[in-house]
């Protein structure tokens, strides 16, 4: 039998394994091949080679993410070991803070295909973000345009989104068009709170630094030195996204967001989303990131779900 060493001496092992030694049981778990010994600052392995090798190069990469955050969870390891290949990028700004939110809180890229979503900010002026829930795609949006905002890069922020969800009609809530919406609008809210202190992000509010409305709002207007973006694009009309996409003005950032799985719009209607990335696939400073089950950021369970999910879809 073949035994692995990792050295923890540079390591918290109790931090690092988890309250009650949770995470060193979650990788006993994954790796139920392997008999995995913790003592002291040190984790004996022993097993067939090449399952080692496979054990080590997940380690490091779980211990160097241990050494920016200060913690690695289950989720973490979760993700971590669901990957196919050791999370690698070529950007510069791979593992960059983008935000320091509330409470001294680090917002940055936490996957591979998140990292590669940033980088395709810093080099294109428009760029999609599609992937299923949880995957981060409306988080990364705001926190590059809270970045954008803070560094005076842009002048405002402009948040949109189509007045269509599933079985729901605006007309039938109650109060101003302000109060019929911002339940649907209750996720951009949630990050920018994450981002800017309440009382910051009312005085943006109120002075329309940050704009949050209805796509239909967007129609004949030009949107210069802003960062914006367009969130649960998959239900946008054809006309929409044409619409939107033309109110790029002159130092514009836009930021489309999607999930084609999730389309709430009539059957006869095709998605403006699904058409756009056909349709600008190859022109020069567009850039897409397609996101999936590996970048949820969510509870694991929410993985498990979605993988459920297309497998009946594929069935069917």
């Amino acid at each position: 039998m073949n035994e692995l060493i990792i050295d923890l001496s540079e390591t918290n092992p109790s931090e690092f394994f988890g309250v009650k030694n949770v995470n060193l049981t979650y990788l006993k778990e994954r790796f139920p091949k392997l008999k995995i010994v913790a003592r002291g600052s040190q984790m004996k392995v022993y097993g067939d080679e090449e399952q080692l090798n496979e054990f080590d190069a997940r380690i490091q990469v779980l211990l160097e993410h241990f050494a920016k955050y200060n913690k690695v969870s289950v989720h973490d390891m979760d993700r971590v070991l669901d990957n196919s290949s050791t999370p690698q990028t070529s950007s510069a700004r791979a593992g960059e803070i983008l935000v320091h939110g509330l409470g001294g809180k680090i917002i940055k890229a936490q996957t591979p295909n998140q990292l590669k979503l940033v980088d395709l900010c810093f080099t294109n002026d428009l760029v999609f973000a599609i992937g299923p829930a949880g995957t981060g795609k409306t988080y990364m949006g705001v926190a590059m345009a809270v970045r954008a905002l803070k560094e005076k890069q842009i002048k405002r922020i402009v948040i949109t989104r189509p007045a269509v969800e599933a079985g729901e009609n605006l007309g039938f809530l109650p109060g101003d068009l302000k109060e019929k919406l911002d339940p649907y609008m209750q996720p951009i809210y949630d990050a920018l709170r994450d981002m800017i202190p309440a009382e910051k992000l009312a005085q943006y509010i109120e002075n329309n630094t940050i704009q949050i409305a209805p796509l239909a709002f967007m129609r004949g207007r030009t949107l210069d030195n802003a960062y914006v973006i367009l969130d649960e694009a998959q239900n946008t009309t054809h006309a929409q996204m044409k619409m939107f996409l033309t109110r790029m003005g002159v130092n514009a950032k836009f930021f489309i967001t999607g999930d084609p799985g999730q389309i709430d719009l009539p059957r006869s209607v095709t998605s403006g989303l699904k058409e756009a990335l056909l349709i600008l696939k190859d022109v020069e400073g567009v850039g897409m990131m397609y996101l999936d089950d590996k970048d949820v950021m969510r509870h694991r369970l929410v993985k498990r779900v979605i993988a459920a999910y297309r497998a009946i879809e594929n069935r069917n």
